[in-house]
């Protein structure tokens, strides 16, 4: 994927300047993220990102290594045209049932959130929130990717074969519907970096991701923007592409 696909990529959410063929789907990436702790496999989310007529759809599934192979969680992301948050929904199987779906409905984005019995009443939650808010939820990777999209498409722009990015710290706000919540979160850029990736040198787009209410993380993405690697500060967890 060269810069021009992902510019055509990040309009679908909201930034860039490419213009896309309306009538045209177009898998816009994919894959899988293994998840590790204490360098042990524990989990894969598999996903894709698909840009499509009037907008763009994320899905990811959760499985975790308990030999059920059974997804656990499951999350789809819809984006208008103009990268304005259409519909988010997300399940969750085990180890409890639980379902979540947030729509916009002028001025605030609204999130109708399931827990347990299918007897028992939704929690209903507005939030004071623009659609143009990028949903961060638990467990989900490909979210923290998105977020890198609209970060680095602020700042980067090609010149001839190379790619300049001259980028700001940025603060976003963020929804996160698992827990019924809302939060600041701050994108810095931390240049070219090498690092080892499964043993192998590589050199990547650096990115740090931080927040008051969390640890902090460190992403890298590739030349195609793709995240391959995260890690959690203070945390022996990393999650890293297949």
């Amino acid at each position: 994927m060269n810069f021009r696909s992902i510019c055509g990529a990040m309009i679908l959410i909201g930034i860039g300047s490419v213009l896309l063929n309306a009538a045209a789907t177009q898998t816009v990436d994919s894959g899988s993220f293994g998840v590790f702790v204490n360098g042990r496999r524990v989990a894969t989310e598999s996903f894709t990102v698909r840009q499509e007529a009037g907008g763009s759809v994320a899905n990811s599934e959760v499985k975790i290594e308990d030999g059920s192979n059974k997804p656990s969680q499951t999350a789809e992301t819809q984006f208008t045209g103009g990268g304005e948050l259409k519909r988010y929904e997300w399940h969750q199987f085990t180890p409890s049932k639980a379902d979540a779906i947030v729509t916009p409905n002028e001025p605030f984005l609204v999130e109708r959130l399931s827990q347990g019995a299918e007897t028992k009443k939704p929690v209903e939650q507005p939030f004071m929130l623009p659609t143009s808010t990028m949903v961060l939820d638990n467990n989900f990777f490909l979210q923290r990717q998105l977020l890198a999209w609209r970060y680095m498409a602020s700042g980067c722009r090609q010149s001839g074969r190379n790619t300049e990015c001259h980028l700001l710290p940025a603060k976003f706000g963020v929804l996160v519907p698992q827990a019924l919540t809302s939060m600041a979160v701050t994108m810095e850029y931390g240049g070219r970096e090498k690092i080892s990736v499964r043993g192998v040198p590589r050199e990547l787009y650096r990115l740090n991701l931080k927040s008051a209410d969390g640890p902090d993380w460190s992403l890298w993405l590739d030349d195609s923007y793709k995240l391959i690697r995260i890690t959690v500060a203070g945390e022996s967890t990393e999650v890293v592409r297949d």
